[in-house]
């Protein structure tokens, strides 16, 4: 319950005014072992773990969720391509320290995790996942932390969703 693919799942049932009901497996493994026994009709899965099924021909890939094409898979549309535009959901990961870290450190570990992420071994790694690297200012996350917030809080609260 509340995983980032089941909330991705409620923002395109809003989205689309669709009726789904979650079923709250024990990953991504059990829900895709479901869809492919005939448990259930559709998941919302990571590329990483999906794509193996879909390129064996065991399951269908409709549309990605996040704003651009995935590299892994660039013949598959986006959700928003395929008629919900604005529909963009992604994970992503941050870098985070404690709000009262000086300012000095904050860009030194900034400047040396964006150097990280530049190097070719560690791109092509995160590649291989499905991953893109994909780097900002502090600033610039701290936006984008408040404006997830809000929606997701938003998507929480129309699905009803309570913390186990």
């Amino acid at each position: 319950m509340g995983s980032p693919l089941h909330l991705a799942a409620e923002l395109f049932k809003k989205r689309a005014g669709v009726n789904m009901v979650h079923i709250p497996y024990k990953g991504g493994g059990p829900a895709a072992a479901a869809v492919l026994a005939g448990e259930a009709q559709v998941i919302f899965g990571s590329v990483a773990s999906s794509m193996p099924h879909v390129k064996s021909g065991r399951l269908k890939a409709l549309a990605t969720t996040g704003a651009k094409r995935s590299k892994v898979a660039p013949d598959l549309p986006t959700i928003a391509e395929s008629g919900f535009p604005g529909f963009d959901v992604g994970s992503w990961y941050a870098l985070l320290v404690p709000a009262k870290t000086p300012g000095a450190i904050v860009k030194r570990l900034h400047d040396e995790a964006v150097k990280a992420v530049g190097l070719a071994d560690v791109r092509q790694a995160m590649s291989r996942q499905g991953l893109e690297v994909e780097t900002g200012t502090p600033q610039a996350l701290a936006q984008r932390i408040r404006a997830e917030t809000a929606t997701w809080a938003g998507v929480i609260k129309d699905a009803g969703i309570k913390a186990d």
